[in-house]
């Protein structure tokens, strides 16, 4: 992975920092009510991996967009989105058929990035989100 763009590496430390918390929230979620074993933790592990990793390849995918045509931008984005959404259903499906993971530790992890993406407003006040905008904007 030649160079990776700065914000593409900020913005996935962002995320994860996000998943590892929201993580041990959801452990300990599983430990009060009585439901915690060690195919809790694998599944959080796994879940939040292809989080991560979705995110971060996300990222990359439009950092390399920028560089191509646009017809060629729009086909090299559609198809990372259905390699990166397959990987997803891949894992959660892992997460539910094999019994070494909890399968709901699996998928649950898979909505912290909306949630840490949700909260960005109010954990950076640098950053501004444009109206009718999806896209992040530091001033």
């Amino acid at each position: 992975m030649g160079n990776v763009d700065p914000t593409v590496k900020r913005e996935t430390i962002y995320i994860a920092s996000f998943v590892v918390i929201l993580s041990m929230l959801m452990e300990a979620v599983f430990l009060i009510i009585g439901k915690w074993d060690y195919t809790v933790l694998l599944g959080n592990i796994l879940g939040a991996a292809v989080a991560v990793g979705n995110f971060f390849f996300m990222g990359i995918t439009l950092q390399k967009s920028l560089q191509k045509g646009d017809e060629e931008r729009s086909s090299f984005v559609k198809l990372s989105y259905t390699y990166r959404t397959l990987a997803i259903v891949i894992s959660a499906l892992v997460g539910f058929l094999c019994p070494v993971f909890n399968g709901y530790a699996v998928v649950i992890p898979l909505f912290f990035p909306r949630i840490a993406i949700f909260l960005k407003p109010f954990v950076d006040k640098n950053y501004k989100r444009e109206e009718g905008d999806n896209s992040i904007v530091e001033e």
